[in-house]
């Protein structure tokens, strides 16, 4: 709800319009033989026909093959393939091997004919009434919202691609979606694409026969094999280079592949959720992404919402970062009004993750969280930090003072040089001198350190020999 307009004096109230996820399904009706008037609604994208049990829709009839044909959707609408079935695959009276189907058409299959019509299911998705969804923790709308979604549509096996900057949970989302379905008990597979080298990636995919290049010793499966049954999650999926987006393609419309040197077309099941920090409607339009790839992963977007735009969920998630990181029995450690509002007022660059990895940092070292942040308007935990505090800066007061005529931007270079500059002589103090431990301490790459030591003409011998 929200409080829209004064008119008059009076407050009109206006409902905020629910979000709302459009999936593309189809409806199979059974228009002549044993099972007459039946009807099937099917989501997913690969939808096989025929008597086995394994089949989408099984049709119990003799004659109707195993695995008799196949509707698959892809870019353009849906195509009805024939699986070398033994009585043929008929569209509208029709022999085919594969064709587009139109909503009203008319698929004969032995004895059985199939009426078969698309549509599009329109999910409203409310604000969940949870705050804690998984691993994930959000009082805001924005979050609240994922959850909703979350809800409806982790039971479906509707693909799910899932934007946000780095840092914002979009790895934790699709964690969630996983443990949410029907295929929780399977596995969850995760390939980093931005993470693996460019010439292992089709392996780590697809999987590899023995031989097929230098180093495959034997042969190996893929990502895709590993998680047939269950979900893989392409995490950085805008790092795919585009001579291998087709053979993905294949995987989202076919649910086939083949391994890296092999020969044999493999089925696998699964589900695919997708995860990029990239515009991909933008790369698309670079063409640096396939727009058909994208169309089939768009299938349900998500946003992450980066942390600055959800301040009011920055409280919970430190709580929350505080008791997880709590020892076993101890009791979470308590933060001081300044340190709240130190935390509340950073712009998380780095999001969610950035705001774990200070607390951890902080607790870890025994320092205040809020020093990582704002270091000069934050209470730290013990008064002996505090006195270290103020030693380093040569008397400086705790609290911070602002000179008139500066800019936002030059007061701001000013307090992180006064910041850096405390913080890197508290830091080589704690390692007694020790740079490659200072670096271990404060997760810094030990050149980057060097770096800053020379930008402040700090000493790492003498700092530590105070």
């Amino acid at each position: 709800m929200r409080w829209m307009d004064v008119l008059g004096g009076t407050r009109i109230r206006r409902e905020a319009k629910p979000a709302t996820v459009n999936l593309r399904r189809c409806k199979l009706v059974v228009t002549k033989g044993a099972q007459r008037g039946t009807e099937f609604v099917i989501g997913g994208d690969v939808i096989r026909v025929g008597k086995a049990t394994e089949n989408d829709l099984v049709i119990a009839d003799e004659t109707v093959s195993r695995v008799h044909f196949e509707i698959v959707r892809d870019g353009k609408g849906y195509l009805v393939r024939d699986l070398n079935s033994t009585n043929g695959t008929f569209l509208d009276g029709a022999e085919i091997k594969e064709a587009y189907i139109r909503a009203g058409s008319v698929v004969g299959a032995g004895a059985i004919e199939l009426k078969f019509t698309p549509f599009e299911e329109r999910i409203e998705i409310l604000p969940s009434e949870r705050e804690v969804l998984g691993e994930m923790v959000g009082r805001s709308t924005a979050m609240r919202e994922i959850f909703g979604l979350i809800e409806r549509i982790a039971p479906t096996d509707a693909t799910v691609l899932i934007e946000g900057e780095t840092g914002t949970g979009k790895d934790m989302i699709a964690r969630t979606l996983h443990q949410l379905s029907k295929r929780a008990a399977a596995p969850f597979i995760v390939v980093d694409c931005g993470a693996v080298a460019g010439t292992l990636i089709e392996s780590e995919l697809f999987g590899h026969e023995k031989g097929s290049f230098t180093g495959a010793v034997a042969a190996r499966q893929g990502a895709f094999e590993l998680a047939s049954g269950g979900t893989v999650f392409l995490d950085e999926l805008g790092e795919l280079s585009l001579d291998l987006q087709p053979k993905l393609l294949r995987v989202l419309e076919q649910r086939e592949l083949r391994r890296v040197g092999g020969s044999k077309t493999l089925k696998v099941d699964l589900r695919v959720i997708a995860a990029t920090r990239k515009d991909l409607r933008n790369e698309v339009e670079k063409g640096k992404f396939r727009e058909d790839l994208y169309f089939r992963l768009n299938v349900v977007p998500i946003t992450a919402p980066s942390l600055r735009d959800r301040r009011e969920d920055i409280p919970p998630l430190v709580d929350h970062f505080l008791a997880r990181m709590s020892p076993d029995g101890a009791a979470p450690r308590q933060l001081s009004e300044a340190t709240r509002a130190a935390l509340y007022a950073h712009d998380w660059p780095g999001n969610v993750r950035e705001l774990r990895n200070v607390i951890e940092r902080a607790l870890a070292l025994g320092t205040d969280p809020g020093a990582l942040v704002a270091p000069l308007g934050a209470e730290p935990f013990h008064s002996a930090a505090r006195a270290s505090q103020a030693s380093t800066a040569g008397g400086a007061p705790a609290d911070m003072e602002f000179q008139g005529g500066m800019s936002f931007r030059d007061t701001k270079e000013k307090w992180n040089e006064i910041f850096e500059r405390r913080y890197l002589t508290w830091l080589l103090k704690r390692a007694e001198g020790n740079i490659s431990k200072a670096a271990r301490d404060a997760d810094m790459d030990r050149k980057y350190l060097h770096k800053l030591l020379r930008k402040y003409e700090i000493d790492a011998g003498d700092v530590g020999e105070d």
